[in-house]
């Protein structure tokens, strides 16, 4: 499917994988509706082509003006990138006490029910566009995580939401396929995000010492290679891509 000439929604935008897959899009032509909290999209430097646009992804009104907003451009929405997550982290029990239960549902609705959120309406405006060859009319990517597989300890509420990425990741392409829309999901290990930028040499180290090769961490860049590759190849649909070095993570 082609990208020049389209819309694309990108949740998570102002940085980190959603960042550098927005203006990797932008590149390529696209006009890009990068979502992100009031904050963040506050501090992003402009891109051409790219659209900030403050929303939470939990907010099915907010994440609705975002889709109008790009539907209204004139272009056709063929593309929405879920990027937007938390890495909360907590031990279900520790020596500070049970696992916040507000901190899991947190986590959950962020990275599971936001990334369900944006691709329901996203893809109920893909649906009304005009079919390209083949009955093609748009593609949905969601980010789950290596954790969704081999979740590290702390890693409950993470892993669960991530899980859930994953899992729905051919249900959500079956109930879409009637419609020409196509549902995959990646999932990162290692990348240099600003989820990472506040860790230690040491355990930076420590975390490349897992993986096989590369023998590093990867770029934002490589995530949104894999998206335009994933837009591009029309053929993959309702599978979730490891993105990782051969990387398989231990218990801690």
């Amino acid at each position: 499917m082609q990208i020049t000439d389209t819309a694309a929604i990108v949740t998570g935008g102002a940085s980190g994988l959603g960042g550098a897959t927005a203006r990797a899009l932008a590149a390529e032509g696209a006009t890009v509706f990068a979502l992100d909290l009031p904050s963040a999209v506050e501090a992003a430097a402009p891109v051409e082509g790219v659209r900030f646009v403050a929303a939470d992804v939990r907010s099915a009104e907010q994440v609705q003006a975002a889709v109008d907003a790009a539907t209204g451009s004139g272009l056709p929405l063929r593309v929405a990138v879920n990027c937007a997550g938390v890495a909360d982290a907590g031990r279900i029990l520790s020596r500070k006490g049970v696992h916040d239960l507000e901190l899991f549902r947190k986590v959950i609705e962020i990275n599971l029910i936001g990334t369900f959120n944006v691709m329901r309406l996203a893809a109920e405006a893909m649906a009304a566009t005009d079919p390209l060859a083949e009955g093609h009319r748009g593609v949905v990517v969601n980010t789950a995580s290596v954790a969704a597989f081999e979740g590290q300890v702390g890693q409950a509420a993470y892993s669960a939401s991530k899980g859930g990425v994953a899992g729905m990741t051919l249900p959500a392409a079956r109930d879409l396929a009637s419609l020409g829309v196509r549902v995959m999901t990646i999932a990162p290990g290692i990348l240099s995000t600003p989820m990472m930028a506040g860790i230690t040499p040491e355990f930076r180290e420590k975390l490349e010492s897992n993986l096989q090769f590369p023998k590093r961490m990867g770029h934002p860049e490589d995530y949104a290679r894999l998206v335009l590759s994933i837009i591009e190849q029309d053929y993959l649909n309702g599978e979730t891509i490891r993105l990782d070095g051969a990387l398989r993570m231990p218990p801690r």
